[in-house]
């Protein structure tokens, strides 16, 4: 509304942009999760950068401040952000690997369906393409009288570790994440590129069903799964972030190579 000021970002939430020290060929797109932030993605963010990487995470809208500021965004204006970063690291990169934890990882999907090729690849992490809880498919109806339910941040195994988002989830929202489920099912035959999907076997936000659905709808891509067995949802965070860190780089290291063509089939690695 004109005249309300914007909220103040949360401590933590803020989006970032890292050089790296490499020659700034390759470039990578972090995408955080469904009411999280950046701050989940930083310490994996600085792992990438520390090996020669261009970073780039942006704050998608509507996180990060309050949630009545979610509430008025839609899956449109998350993906138009991830693809405006997309953009701009294909810009100045020669390739550019895109990598998300759980909607983040969502929205990277997407990003490969819609562009194609130009993704060199994908690192989904608890990636969320639909769920089992019968009410969801309420959310357009709950959202007219019940604005917000329960959050789904901090879900984290490692004791005293904290996710920076929100304790409240703006049901208009959830019931676009719901459309954008949809649709990235629907295309994810598209994906040529290399995926490496990170699964936590215990996970209290995103169901198994999300991980056979990837599985099964990546018909054209080369996919790994790899379990995280010490990790609950928010694995970037958890436990086995640096298996994720160190695999990441190896992914991308292997196919950052003069002589790579893509699509390429990804090595088999060991499961985490």
């Amino acid at each position: 509304m004109a005249g309300v000021p914007a909220a103040a970002v949360l401590p933590g939430a803020e989006p970032f942009d890292l050089l790296g020290g490499g020659d700034g060929s390759t470039g990578v797109l972090l995408v955080h999760g469904f009411t999280g932030s950046p701050q989940s993605m930083r310490l994996w963010g600085d792992h990438l950068a520390a090996a020669g990487l261009r970073v780039r995470c942006p704050l998608l809208p509507g996180h990060g401040t309050r949630w009545q500021d979610m509430a008025r965004t839609t899956w449109h204006d998350w993906y138009g952000a991830a693809d405006a970063a997309f953009g701009e690291l294909s810009r100045s990169c020669e390739r550019v690997f895109v990598m998300g934890l759980s909607m983040g990882g969502t929205l990277t999907l997407r990003l490969a369906e819609v562009h194609g090729s130009r993704v060199a690849g994908v690192v989904t992490v608890n990636a969320s393409l639909g769920t089992d809880r019968r009410v969801a498919v309420l959310a357009p109806l709950l959202s007219r009288v019940l604005p917000t339910v329960p959050g789904v941040t901090n879900d984290i195994r490692a004791p005293g570790v904290r996710e920076v988002g929100y304790s409240r989830v703006p049901t208009r929202a959830f019931a676009s994440l719901r459309e954008l489920w949809a649709v990235t099912r629907a295309d994810l035959g598209r994906v040529v590129c290399p995926v490496v999907a990170y699964r936590s076997t215990t996970d209290h936000v995103v169901e198994p069903t999300s991980g056979r659905l990837l599985l099964a709808g990546l018909t054209a891509a080369p996919v790994e799964e790899r379990l995280l067995h010490d990790s609950y949802h928010v694995a970037t965070l958890d436990n086995d972030k640096e298996s994720i860190f160190k695999g990441s780089v190896d992914f991308v290291t292997a196919r950052s190579r003069p002589d790579e063509s893509r699509p390429h089939v990804p090595e088999s690695g060991d499961h985490d």
